[in-house]
């Protein structure tokens, strides 16, 4: 129980909710990590902002081996993904990436760094803290491959930002470019530069803005497909409920189907006009009687 009303408020926001907070990441180094390790981890860190945690403070862990530290971390901050950095002489330059389910660990994926280049590196100009990105995921391997597959996703999660109920054309100025070819992964990162075209639609233009990766997959340690697809599954609440009688075509246009009861058209009211008024010989018919004719006076 809180004893106060600031621990209060810290429990109840990691409480269940119907639409849930927008994920945070923790960046964590390991005991042996290198410049380059520390490097990455600081660019991703300025990346991620503000939805993400940066210790500073070297980690003697092990994720593949021992993921309680990890585990207790998350609860601590609060955190459902994380990237760990490491270096040693059988896995050089070593980058883990991951995301949690109830505070254990979900899938991870170990990842080698080949090739480096830092935001420092590139003399552009910057995304202001906080901005969206758009990502695209060139390669085959992306939807081929199992482990390939998992790891779009896990990217997805990592880098995707809040949930935007709108979008505005000026506020799509930054790029994520994920490549898989050849066995490894390149991550490039890239400002968009709308420039005059003479018409109403802008020419586009990328900037390579830093940080840059060549990555190469190691280990992996993937969840089973009955606990991916229970941490997949929505609260009822937010399905979307299914109409009745409403179809879709290929083109997007929407149908409706009316149920109607039959119709009697012979007493269906018409507007009122002298051609279609009924002559004193068709109502006498009607009513079944013939009317005597009036004698001339």
């Amino acid at each position: 129980k809180p004893k106060t009303k600031r621990a209060k408020r810290f429990l109840e926001k990691r409480e269940p909710k119907l639409k849930e907070n927008t994920k945070n990441a923790m960046l964590i180094k390991g005991g042996n990590a290198n410049l380059t390790v520390t490097e990455v981890l600081k660019d991703i860190y300025a990346v991620k902002k503000p939805f993400a945690v940066l210790y500073k403070k070297k980690n003697i862990t092990r994720p593949f081996e021992d993921q309680t530290s990890l585990e207790f971390f998350s609860k601590k901050s609060d955190c459902s993904l994380f990237l760990f950095g490491s270096h040693n002489k059988k896995r050089p330059n070593n980058l883990i990436i991951g995301r949690m389910f109830d505070y254990h660990v979900l899938d991870m994926i170990e990842l080698g760094i080949e090739k480096f280049v830092s935001l420092k590196d590139v003399k552009n100009s910057k995304c202001p803290e906080g901005t969206k990105p758009m990502l695209i995921f060139a390669g085959d391997m992306f939807d081929v491959n199992e482990e390939y597959r998992r790891l779009k996703s896990l990217l997805i999660d990592f880098f995707r930002g809040p949930s935007v109920p709108s979008i505005r054309l000026a506020g799509l100025e930054y790029v994520l470019h994920f490549t898989a070819l050849d066995g490894k992964i390149y991550m490039r990162s890239y400002k968009v530069l709308l420039k005059k075209s003479g018409c109403k639609i802008p020419r586009i233009e990328l900037e390579e803005m830093g940080p840059s990766l060549d990555l190469v997959m190691r280990r992996t340690h993937l969840a089973s497909d009955d606990l991916y697809k229970l941490s997949l599954k929505q609260p009822k609440a937010l399905k979307p409920k299914k109409k009745k009688n409403i179809s879709h075509d290929v083109f997007g246009t929407t149908y409706g189907r009316i149920h109607m009861q039959k119709q009697d058209l012979s007493k269906l009211q018409t507007r009122k006009m002298k051609g279609l008024k009924k002559r004193p010989a068709e109502k006498s018919a009607e009513d079944g009687g013939v009317s005597p004719k009036k004698s001339k006076s």
